[in-house]
């Protein structure tokens, strides 16, 4: 295109029936320049995806094997999934989930998918505030990213990961909004063997940062949910030590953020549950 623009500036004059040959050649080059651009974007746009299912797959195979965990890595592949976020945050007619945790779910490891899994939420607030659970594939890293701003100027604000909190048990996530008004959500993690073991985490997002109220240990047994403003976790509370897959004693508590601090304000007992048949 820049030759014939040299060639018009060099020609004062020139016959009339070149100017539509010259017309046509221009709106040729147009177009290829175009056809081109958007042919590379989609190129481009599948490479990327390409490369984040990978990352997600070594991330999983790493941990299995027992190597060494690469923070690079895992950031690279938190970067593209907070694109994905905060492009559907941003969008002009205002955030769709179901639309973003659509296109999440198409991101899933075609080989392995597996305990690996992707889902953008609301946790709460005015303007509202999202965050995603991320899980990267069978036995790999989990992370929580959090998503605050105003209409069509979200951006990422905080995270949950085992580089930025060295005691996060990162592994099979799920995220459980509880309050809000306080913007307190929980974090299940595990619970993936037969008993149901796991660990919780209550969090607090405040508006610039996030912040550990609690954490359990492991409770064996273990079964949760939402009720008004507080959590109620139901748990084995007394383990047979002479047969640990039983429970001798399940137990209940509620917990509730009350004046700044994650309190339980209620415990019961439960019936205990009968011993598997041998």
């Amino acid at each position: 295109m820049i030759a014939i623009f040299s060639f018009l500036q060099k020609k004062a004059f020139y016959p009339s029936h070149v100017i539509p040959i010259l017309a046509f050649l221009m709106s040729f080059v147009i177009l290829g320049d175009n056809l081109y651009l958007k042919t590379a974007q989609a190129q481009t746009g599948g490479d990327v995806t390409s490369e984040f299912r990978k990352a997600a797959e070594e991330l999983s195979s790493t941990r299995l094997s027992g190597g060494n965990e690469n923070k690079a890595q895992l950031e690279k592949a938190l970067v593209y999934l907070d694109s994905v976020a905060i492009s559907a945050l941003n969008s002009a007619s205002g955030p769709d989930l179901d639309a973003a945790n659509r296109r999440l779910a198409a991101l899933v490891s075609q080989t392995s998918p597996v305990g690996e899994n992707y889902r953008l939420l609301k946790i709460g607030g005015s303007p509202a505030v999202y965050a995603m659970a991320i899980n990267f594939g069978l036995g790999g890293p989990a992370a929580v990213r959090i998503y605050a701003g105003e209409a069509s100027h979200y951006a990422l604000a905080a995270q949950i990961d085992h580089f930025a909190q060295t005691d996060f048990l990162d592994s099979d996530i799920e995220l459980v909004p509880v309050s809000a008004a306080d913007l307190v959500f929980v974090t299940v993690s595990g619970r993936t063997d037969d008993l149901s073991t796991g660990a919780f985490s209550a969090w607090q997002f405040n508006g610039h940062a996030v912040s550990a109220l609690w954490n359990s240990d492991l409770l064996q047994q273990s079964s949760y949910e939402v009720e008004g403003n507080g959590f109620r976790i139901a748990y084995c509370s007394q383990v047979d030590d002479d047969r640990p897959s039983q429970c001798l004693k399940m137990s209940r508590d509620l917990f509730r953020l009350d004046a700044g601090q994650w309190k339980r304000v209620e415990t019961s007992e439960l019936p205990s549950p009968k011993p598997t048949a041998k």
